[in-house]
């Protein structure tokens, strides 16, 4: 399961501050196996948070807890909503060529 959030923040501190804790406490959930954001580089004003998860209940579970509602939630509120935010994992690369495909939670 992949979440992919998209932002275009007026203040880059305040986005980078409140993106540094969405992380810190997203991140150790159990199933969570990473999150990064990015900042485009054709377009500097453009950031993307994506986080990994091994389940779409490992997802559903990684926002649970207080402190996730209490400060992941609400930043997460602030991404674009014109554009999809949930992905399916349907193939993986692996580093040495192979690929693991993922069977589809969509039937």
């Amino acid at each position: 399961m992949l979440l992919v959030c998209r932002f275009r923040p007026d203040d880059e501190a305040e986005f980078l501050d409140r993106a540094r804790r969405a992380v810190g406490l997203l991140a150790p959930q159990p199933g969570c196996e990473r999150v990064e954001v990015a900042r485009a580089v054709e377009a500097p004003g453009e950031w993307v948070l994506v986080a990994v998860f091994e389940s779409l209940t490992a997802y559903r579970r990684a926002l649970q807890p207080f402190d996730v509602r209490e400060h992941v939630v609400p930043f997460l509120s602030t991404a674009s909503t014109a554009e999809e935010a949930t992905f399916e994992r349907r193939l993986t690369g692996l580093p040495d060529g192979g690929c693991v495909e993922h069977p589809s939670i969509l039937g």
